[in-house]
Parts: structure tokens; sequence; C-alpha cells
């Protein structure tokens, strides 16, 4: 009996919190700004802290708007705005009284990266720009003017936090490897230093200031997993809340100085935890299986906000009250006739990779599934990211039409400790190729998968391992996928963006130095290898995997004979921001997979 699919559309079409640039609080603690995309594109949003008043939209015009950030007066708010996909933002400043929008920063010859923050004053804004062709940390005027340099990197910015008593600012940046280092910059006199141990640079990221300015809370892999730890600014000195049993972020103060909220990390699951500095006790919390994301207290410290979504509900704002130990939903993105769909809840598994490694994956298969069915390796992008138990519209149509998905989280993922995120380091298209391809083993092995019918598909990074799945193992696959690939690490390389190029370098070496590793993991150079059909999809304004990428596999896969499905889209970037897009590329993308996987097979 064949099953009858979610409709993908649909599925697409549910909205969500942006949950990668963050929302905010006003100062007074009565209301939320956010990012949604409620109408099918993104805008700002203000809803009341208690969730008992509708969200309002905020903003109008052309781009996509995130990253809101109330004044600290609470009468203006700021955001920013991406008009092509391009990543290149435009810092805007919205007056909530006269509904007046200023842009600081337009028509700016440089790029402006997406995190920044206000001066506790709130007549300056600090933000990161390639200004002078690396990316540095500059402040401007909140009404508009010069702009003017305030530090200059080694590596490349990557998120600033002004300290409440307006003397320092703390500055994040990548750095060696995979690491990110976080300096303490004195605004007035002094020099800038850096969180280290020994005077030795530590990873640190997520920096959080402490209500009083003496000290920064901040995580780190430094031991093996991501701990929290909290620097003495004065005394230079770190102590650390966390163990180091799971992984640990985004850490955040309360209003009264006494509790740490963060993030900690399971496998592909998160929950909310709460240090206690009196007794240094930690509480955790969770609304179900599924992510937890960027905790923040309100104004009188008694609830946290979080965003939460998991393959049952798509993001949405939280509160929890601390009292009560409960949480409550203040946004409702799910449409009502989608509630009671039959949406899977993935596995959590291991299975071994060609030398034995075992790798973490998370897999998703039919209800009642009683015999092999076509499957399909899904692989994230990052490389440092990883797949966790997340909303995914085009993973739950692909298991209501009857199919198997394992998505793994190969070596170089992030979430599964320092050793296993570095494993793929000066490998890359190596281990990490491997590990995905044992997952045709695995799905054979365990009688999940029909042999033939197995295809490979990802983004990004998950679009490059799905182009050298193809070139080194081109039979184990019915077809491959690649959404917003690169395939020649020589072009892609020079053709990216610079904070881009710094990962390349520091994680597979010079090209000069590597050459015969940049030509073998370059799947451009054997795509003649390839034996089975070929989708590209990408958007002509993508910094990070540039289209010309695409362009010259797609001609050289034409000239070679080979099947190769095109698809550009001229008004997007990397990640795709309108609706229309998302959806057309969606249903492409499965369309195209259906063509081999369901060919002479009748799905369950």
């Amino acid at each position: 009996m064949k099953n009858t699919p979610l409709d993908l559309e649909k599925l697409m079409c549910v909205p969500y919190v942006e949950m990668n640039t963050g929302y905010d609080i006003s100062p007074d603690g009565s209301q939320i700004a956010f990012s949604w995309n409620k109408t099918g594109h993104w805008e700002l949003y203000t809803v009341a802290s208690d969730g008992r008043s509708d969200p309002v939209k905020i903003t109008r015009g052309s781009g996509s708007k995130s990253a809101p950030h109330w004044s600290p007066d609470g009468k203006r708010l700021a955001y920013v705005v991406d008009f092509d996909g391009g990543e290149v933002y435009d810092i805007n400043i919205l007056d909530l009284e006269s509904n007046h929008t200023i842009n600081l920063t337009p028509n700016t010859p440089f790029e402006i990266l997406a995190n920044y923050c206000w001066s506790p004053d709130g007549k300056q804004i600090a933000f990161g720009a390639n200004r002078e062709g690396l990316f540095d940390v500059y402040v401007i005027s909140s009404m508009g003017g010069v702009i003017k340099k305030m530090l200059t990197l080694t590596f490349p910015y990557w998120e600033v936090d002004w300290s409440p008593d307006g003397r320092f600012l703390a500055v994040v940046s990548e750095a060696r490897g995979q690491d990110y280092w976080t300096y303490i910059v004195p605004l007035e006199d002094g020099r800038p230093k850096i969180i280290s141990i020994d005077e030795k640079p530590i990873c640190a990221k997520d920096a959080s200031w402490s209500p009083d300015s003496r000290y920064l809370a901040f995580a780190s892999n430094h031991r093996g997993r991501f701990d929290i730890g909290v620097y003495e600014v004065a005394a230079g000195e770190i102590s650390w809340l966390t163990e180091g049993e799971a992984r640990a972020d985004f850490p955040v103060w309360s209003p009264d100085g006494q509790q740490i909220a963060f993030m900690v990390g399971y496998g592909a699951s998160t929950v909310l935890a709460i240090y206690h500095f009196a007794d240094r006790a930690i509480d955790e919390y969770q609304i179900a299986d599924g992510v937890h994301y960027y905790p923040k207290y309100s104004h009188d410290g008694k609830t946290i906000l979080t965003i939460f979504d998991n393959p049952q509900h798509s993001s949405d704002l939280w509160s929890f009250s601390i009292q009560e130990k409960s949480f409550h939903q203040i946004t409702h993105s799910m449409p009502d006739e989608l509630k009671s769909s039959q949406f899977v809840m993935p596995e959590e598994v291991e299975y071994p990779s060609f030398d034995g490694e075992l790798v973490p994956a998370l897999l998703y298969t039919p209800p009642r599934l009683d015999r092999p069915a076509p499957a399909v390796i899904y692989v994230h992008g990052g490389p440092n990211w990883l797949t966790q138990i997340t909303w995914d519209p085009t993973v739950q149509h692909m298991v209501s039409r009857g199919w198997v998905v394992l998505a793994p989280n190969y070596r170089g993922s992030a979430g599964y400790g320092r050793s296993w995120q570095l494993a793929n380091r000066f490998d890359l298209g190596g281990v990490d190729t491997d590990d995905v391809t044992a997952g045709v083993d695995y799905l054979l092995q365990k009688n999940l998968a029909i042999p033939g019918k197995i295809a490979v598909t990802g983004s990004s990074w998950g679009g490059y391992l799905t182009m050298t799945c193809l070139t080194q193992y081109p039979d184990r696959w019915a077809a491959g996928s690649a959404l917003a690939p690169f395939l020649n690490w020589f072009t892609g390389h020079v053709n990216s963006r610079e904070d881009l190029r710094h990962w390349d370098i520091e994680n597979f070496g010079t090209a000069e130095d590597n050459y015969d590793l940049w030509y073998e993991r370059s799947p451009y150079f054997f795509l003649d290898r390839i034996q089975v059909p070929v989708q590209l999809i990408c958007g002509e304004h993508d910094v990070r995997c540039p289209a010309s990428e695409s362009v010259l596999a797609r001609n050289e896969l034409l000239r070679l004979g080979k099947i190769c499905d095109y698809v550009l889209y001229p008004d997007e970037g990397h990640v795709f921001l309108k609706i229309e897009n998302q959806v057309d590329s969606k249903l492409k993308r499965v369309e195209f997979l259906a063509r081999y996987l369901e060919k002479n097979h009748h799905v369950i």
C-alpha cells in the first residue's frame, strides 16, 4: 500500500522564528522583538513577554530583517537587513515612537556582519566589517555618521559585546584551527588582552558580561567538550562551571549576577541549564527532545526566554518560569491543521565507518516499516556543525513518502568533543566522505534500504560531501543532489569571502603547500567517475560557495555526457531567504531524487 506523502509545499510554508540571529527583550521586560517569516518573508515582530497578545509586525519594505536589539532606553530598535542573500548587511535603527527608520550604513562598499551591539548609553553601535579587506571592529553613532575603527584583528571578527559599565568591548574572532579567541578591549587606556591560560590563548566564544562588568562568561572546548568558564577581567583568572561531560554553550547572566543560564547538548538534543553560584548546583530543564537556543533572562530575573524546535514543532519563542519550573509557549507558528500530522521523531544511532570508528547519526524511518525502502543519506553543512533533532520539512516529507533518512554527524561535526570536531582537519573530503558513505553499508546491513536505491544529498559543506561521495564511491549511489556546493578547492577558495579563506588555510593548508591534496579532494577534477544523475542547486549571490562552482561543474558534466539537473536562483545567496524560492528548490530536490529512488519501485 502506497503512503500519501505530506504536502511538502504546505510544510515549507510553516513559519518559524529565526533562531540563528537571535531575539531581544525590551529594557522594561514587557516585549520581545524577533524575526519571523509568518508572511513568507523575514520581518521583525514584537510580542508581549507573557504571550497574552498576538505578535505585531513592525517592519516593512524590501530585504530580510533579523538580529533585533533594543536601545538601552527602549525607544529604538536596531536590526540588520540583507537585500539579496549576499550576507552584506545594513544596520537600521527604527524609532518606535515616530516609526521612522534610518540606515546607519547605506551604500557601504564593504561587507558588514550581522553580529553587533549597542553601547550602554545608547549613543553608539559596535560591529564588524571588512572595510580594509579584513573583518575588524568599528563603532558608529546610533544617529549615523563617521565610522571609527576600534580594533585591528589578527583573524576575522565574529561577534562583539559591550560591557555594562561602558569601559570594554568583548570581541570574539576566529583564530587558529577552528578555535575562537575572545579579546577584552579597553575603550580608553590599556591594551587588549585575550582570555588565556599560562599566557596562551584558549578557545573562547559566546562571551557574556556580568551585570557589574567584572566577569566574562564564555564557552570553551579547551578541555575537550565545550565547558562554561568565567573570566575575572582584573585578575585574568578563569573559573570553570561545568565538567565537560556534555556540550555547554551560550551562557547568559541573570540580572542579579547570581545565576548563569546556558545550553547543554546531549548528542543531537539540548536542554536549558541554570548554574547557581550560591551552592554551585546546576539544574536542567527541557520542553521535549529537541533543541533549545540562546537563553535570555527577563528584566526581573524571574523567567528565562528561549527558542525551541524539534521534528514536531517549528521553532517558537518559549518562556521558563524559574519559580514554577515550567515552560510556556509564546509564539505559535505551526498551523492548526498540521498539528495532528504524523511527524516522525528520529532515533539516535551509531554505525561503524570504514576504519571501525563509530559515527553518530539520526535515523528516520517511516511508521510501520517492515521491509527495505528507498533511502537518503542527508548530509549537514559546516563542516563543524551538526545534525540535531530539529524541524526539517524536507526530511518529514521524505519519510512520509516511505523513504528512510540517515543523517550522519561525520568526523568534523561539532557537538561530540574537540577531537571529533578536528578529526578531519587536513583530511577534508577524506575521512568525512568515508563516514558518510559508510552509512550505505549500515542501511543495507540493517535491512532498511533497497540495494541500488540509496541517494545522497546535502547543502553547503553537505553539498561538497555529496560530490565527494559521488566521485570517490561512484558505485554506491542511485543519485545525488548538491545544494550550494563547492567542487574545486582552488577556485572556491579564491572566489569566497576573506574569513572563509582564513578557515580554508587553517584547516587545509595553502594551495601552494598542499597542492596535491587540494587537487585530490576537489570533485570537479573527477566528474568523469560519476555514474548516476546529479542535481546542482545554487544562488547567484552566494559568497560562501560561489555559484560559479556549480556552473563549471554543470558544463563539464554535460560535456562528459552525464545527467545533470541544474537550478540557479538569481535573487538568492547561500541560504535562500524568499519562501517561494525555498519551496521551489525543495520541491525540485525531492522530485529529482524520487525520479531515481521510486523508479520501478512501489514505495510502502
